[in-house]
């Protein structure tokens, strides 16, 4: 093997996880290179409402809102369920409030503390967000960051397998547009090329159920640093799980914010009637949609809630916009945009706002209505659901190494993102809460980094 570079620390995947990485490698004293198949940097993280979860922060305390890493880890448990990443629950709770203000004071990200909503899985506002509340804010801040350091970043550089020698991964392969693979010597590498959304082939093998649903994700998930540490012997965890969406406006491929559903909104199908608890989340309720005939479901809120989403969030006025999003003055008229059945749709609406007043029980045994029962002028807005990224990955410690199937670290080699294994349980959406792929990846990368930094350098917290 030839070595064409070498650097302390190569970091393979240049969004959410692999600049904070990046970060905090250099800033251990490490010299770092971050390398991206793709044209752009971004990956999930810019597609992403940039929301990240921290529990005892202190927008938190300023806000008035009491929270503590116990009680977000009991949050993230209660949404889970059974998983095979309990210690990693516990550890991403455990750093998420220094998580946000190291992005905030550190890396000069912009992020606020949401406090109009919670969002799922969260028991008081936790998560803080650019203003747009959209991801790609919160990566040009992260990639201002790597400018202002110097940290190089080389896009359209497509890594294709690890390399080792007698003491662990040595570094790296990539390939150059004219097909010429170069190699890179580094004393460790840091796997942040999400996971495996875009592979059919690993989607039928893991998440069956939604191996043929839509995909929204970056379109580079596609795996292959999962396959080279499986290739390793890396032990896999959580591998069912993932992210869905339920309300991806239709035709339009832009998010229908869930806060509409969050303020009092419903869904309904093609014959105009609910289908399920919409407050299991935009994730849990993805599957509910995808059994609808045709893959879609209609949003029915109402104006109130339309003007109140519209102020807040800056990629839901783009959607209503757009036309996405109908009003009516009544629900006969509301039944007319997409050829809905009246009489069922009335129907529908009349028996959640029935719950919604506390006259009975919701028939799906939904509990928070939000400004419900709604009221004319109604909206509407014609959905589908996919999948957006996956949850599992390899196994890793509490330095983010990757382990081996007898629990042994690999040496020279970490993860994070959706190459390690997530926090959402073990199979399904369901267990998803909202921010925890951002608190994985942007959790699990500065962990990453901060610890193979101190390595290679022989200094600071995590040397050995």
């Amino acid at each position: 093997m030839r070595w064409q570079a070498e650097t302390d620390v190569v970091v393979v995947g240049a969004g959410g996880c692999g600049l904070a990485a990046a970060l905090a490698a250099q800033a251990a004293g490490a010299e770092v290179v971050v390398l991206e198949k793709e044209r752009r940097p971004g990956g999930n993280t810019a597609l992403s409402t940039g929301s990240v979860p921290g529990a005892g922060t202190r927008f938190q305390r300023q806000a008035g809102i009491e929270d503590s890493p116990d009680r977000f880890e009991a949050d993230l448990l209660r949404q889970s369920g059974l998983s095979d990443d309990a210690f990693l629950t516990r550890l991403l709770a455990a750093e998420s409030a220094s998580l946000v203000e190291w992005l905030v004071d550190e890396a000069g990200v912009h992020l606020e503390l949401i406090t109009d909503y919670r969002h799922v899985g969260h028991s008081v506002p936790r998560l803080h967000a650019p203003r747009s509340r959209q991801g790609k804010d919160l990566m040009a801040d992260l990639l201002a960051a790597a400018e202002r350091r110097a940290i190089p970043i080389a896009v359209g550089t497509p890594v294709v397998r690890l390399v080792q020698d007698d003491r662990g991964v040595a570094g790296v392969v990539t390939r150059g547009e004219d097909g010429v693979q170069e190699a890179i010597r580094a004393r460790a590498v840091i796997l942040a090329a999400n996971g495996f959304g875009a592979s059919r082939p690993l989607l039928r093998e893991f998440c069956p159920e939604v191996a043929e649903a839509p995909y929204f994700g970056a379109l580079g998930n596609t795996g292959e640093a999962i396959q080279w540490c499986r290739d390793l012997g890396a032990e896999l965890a959580n591998m069912g799980a993932y992210q869905g969406y339920a309300a991806v406006a239709y035709p339009h491929g832009t998010l229908l914010s869930w806060t509409v559903i969050e303020k009092g909104g419903v869904l309904v199908n093609r014959q105009g009637r609910r289908f399920g608890d919409e407050s299991r989340g935009y994730s849990g309720f993805a599957a509910s949609v995808l059994a609808q005939p045709d893959n879609l479901a209609y949003a029915v809120f109402d104006q109130r809630i339309r003007d109140y989403v519209a102020a807040h969030e800056q990629e839901f006025r783009e959607l209503v916009a757009a036309g996405a999003v109908r009003l009516a003055p009544d629900l006969d008229a509301l039944a007319q945009v997409y050829g809905l059945p009246p009489a069922a749709l009335r129907a529908s609406v009349e028996e959640y706002a029935r719950a919604a007043r506390g006259d009975g029980p919701d028939a799906f045994g939904r509990t928070d209505f939000g400004f419900a029962p709604l009221e004319p002028p109604f909206a509407l807005c014609q959905v589908t659901a996919g999948l957006f990224h996956t949850q599992g990955g390899v196994r890793v410690d509490a330095s983010a190494r990757v382990l081996d199937r007898e629990g042994r670290p690999i040496p020279g080699l970490y993860a994070g993102g959706g190459v390690a294994m997530g926090i959402s349980g073990r199979k399904g959406g369901a267990g998803y809460s909202s921010g925890s792929g951002l608190l994985s990846a942007l959790g699990l990368g500065r962990i990453a980094g901060r610890h193979a930094g101190a390595q290679v350098t022989g200094r600071g917290e995590g040397a050995e």
